[in-house]
């Protein structure tokens, strides 16, 4: 029980539990149904930062960089209706890719909901289905318990996003007295130790296999078992292929590591999948994007999957050894079986040979910027040690072939839900949890146009984050999709103007540059990245370069096109 000193609003008990809670960054945009709450917080502003985005879009990607760099919940204020709706984006794509989020939401009074009052949206019927909870605090008594109730859902079991929808008039009631927060939750109850007879199973499979193959998802990184995964794939020489929310769970220059997998993932690590006749999947869901036709995929290997959520097991792809379990649990129990080395040198010798063979690759031109030689050299001028936010489309792709991880927490995309508009947003979240780390935005010039407006956040903050726009004045890779499998009908793919990318920096007060020559790629970069602030770096690319290799919609990975030796 804690008690309350003095006669408090249902609003100053919402900031305490924030405050009881540690957080330290608050991302959002007021409205009528949440003033109340905002007055509060400016009573304790010497609390916690709060982050006034342009956008609610901008608040909650802002929140999901946060969260995914530093493991904690990422908390957002939004008003009541279009304050809400304008979050369901950010909402999705933390349910799909598992980001603790804690959404607060304001409400019109309890008198008027079901009225279609002013403002009001039905959020608990529209969040249902893409939070992990969601609760509507109807009594002012409940609230200090909600609050904790959901970041322990939040951030347990598989992380992901909790809405709570408060009424305007519950934040406006006073409190006197004592409120309990304790609370249990019996019907949730996260599997963390996996079946000692299952571990025994992949242990007895790892002796017997000659191709096995590892598959690290993000759910090696949420359970913070990088370690383990190292130490097993070293003990027993087991390559190790990573999912596109996966990447830095496994060091990228490691000899065992065989890169990304999926549908613009390399040859030698979806040749592998295909061929192996063991695959262990650590924590990732086997979507569409990383399997392409279900027929084709690993078709002659026994499947073993590590996943915290029963839910993924089994859903798309029929998995022999079912372990369900947090990631850094189950690897410790597997590291403890005194497991024989599998006989499977001549396989390591061959995924060697692949990766020499059949390496990513483009052409050099003069005279163009060439989109994956912009990224290895951003690569070579930050060392790899960069975090790396990224929007969603051709950028994206060539980010996660050309920056090689070797770090955990430091790859920021949207994988599940494909979100434009989130790489520049999440950098500023990303950059906040992380001050003294160099963060990257790699964007596109048109999911940069989305969420550009947050411009005025690393000023005002003066946050040091360096946008990087590949801008081919076009939707990248719709128009790449249209010229493969539409006969090169590029409907509305092409932008018929741009903005003038340094003008508009350079209105919010942020430096901005630009380079259209190969030659001057090197320089424009050492610039950028010796100048203490924020950057926005136009880099002009060539408008017909595609994303290569790649399987196409409905095809195997022994199918992929575009590889080249």
């Amino acid at each position: 029980m804690r008690a309350v000193q003095n006669v408090v609003t249902g609003a100053d008990l919402l900031i305490q539990s924030l405050i009881d809670e540690d957080v330290e960054v608050i991302f959002g945009y007021p409205g009528g149904a949440v003033l109340p709450i905002y007055d509060a917080l400016y009573r304790q502003k010497h609390s916690f930062q709060h982050i006034l985005t342009r956008h609610e879009q901008g608040a909650i990607h802002a929140a999901e960089g946060y969260a995914r760099t530093t493991g904690k919940p990422g908390v957002v204020f939004a008003t009541s209706g279009p304050g809400v709706t304008n979050i369901i984006t950010g909402i999705a794509d933390a349910m799909m890719d598992s980001l603790p989020i804690i959404a607060f939401t304001g409400q019109v009074t309890k008198t008027v909901i079901g009225t279609d009052a002013f403002q009001e949206a039905d959020v608990m019927g529209i969040t249902t289905p893409i939070t992990k909870y969601n609760y509507q605090v109807k009594e002012l008594s409940d609230l200090p318990r909600v609050v904790k109730e959901a970041f322990h859902i939040a951030t347990t079991g598989r992380p992901g996003p909790v809405v709570i929808d408060i009424p305007k008039d519950v934040t406006q009631e006073l409190s006197v007295g004592e409120y309990d927060c304790s609370f249990s939750l019996p019907g949730y109850q996260p599997t963390i130790r996996p079946n000692p007879l299952q571990i025994t199973k992949l242990a007895d499979s790892i002796e017997q296999a000659q191709r096995p193959v590892i598959v690290a998802g993000a759910g090696v990184l949420f359970a913070e078992a990088t370690d383990e995964l190292k130490e097993l794939v070293e003990t027993y020489k087991l390559p190790v292929t990573t999912t596109l929310l996966g990447l830095g769970s496994f060091p990228g220059t490691h000899p065992l590591s065989l890169g990304m997998a999926g549908m613009h993932g390399n040859y030698v690590a979806n040749m592998a999948i295909y061929k192996s006749d063991l695959l262990i999947n650590i924590g990732a869901r086997f979507d569409d994007r990383l399997t392409g036709n279900l027929h084709h995929f690993a078709p002659k290997a026994k499947v073993a999957h590590i996943d915290i959520d029963p839910a993924e097991i089994g859903k798309n792809v029929k998995t022999e050894i079912p372990i369900v379990a947090d990631a850094k649990k189950a690897l410790q129990a597997l590291l403890q079986k005194r497991i024989q080395t599998p006989k499977h040198d001549k396989w390591c010798e061959t995924l060697a040979h692949n990766k020499q063979e059949y390496p990513f690759w483009y052409d050099h031109p003069e005279e163009y910027i060439s989109p994956q030689g912009l990224i290895e050299k951003i690569h070579s001028v930050t060392n790899g040690e960069a975090i790396i936010t990224t929007d969603v489309g051709q950028h994206q792709m060539w980010a996660a072939q050309y920056y090689t991880l070797d770090s955990p927490n430091k790859w920021v995309t949207s994988g599940g839900l494909g979100t434009m508009g989130f790489g520049f947003p999440a950098a500023i979240g990303a950059q906040l949890g992380n001050p003294e780390e160099l963060v990257v935005s790699i964007v596109g010039d048109g999911g940069f146009q989305m969420t550009c407006q947050e411009l005025s956040v690393i000023h005002e903050k003066n946050l040091p984050v360096k946008v990087i726009i590949l801008n081919n004045e076009a939707l990248g890779m719709v128009r790449q999709w249209q010229e493969k499998f539409f006969e090169k009908r590029y409907s509305e793919s092409v932008f018929a103007t741009n903005p003038d990318f340094v003008k508009l920096a350079e209105s919010y007060g942020v430096k901005g540059v630009r380079a259209t020559k190969e030659e001057d790629v090197l320089a424009t970069l050492e610039a950028i990245f010796s100048y203490d602030g924020p950057v926005v770096a136009d880099f002009r690319v060539c408008q017909q370069e595609n994303v290569y290799p790649m399987i196409a919609p409905g095809k195997g990975a022994h199918e992929m096109l575009g590889v080249k030796r």
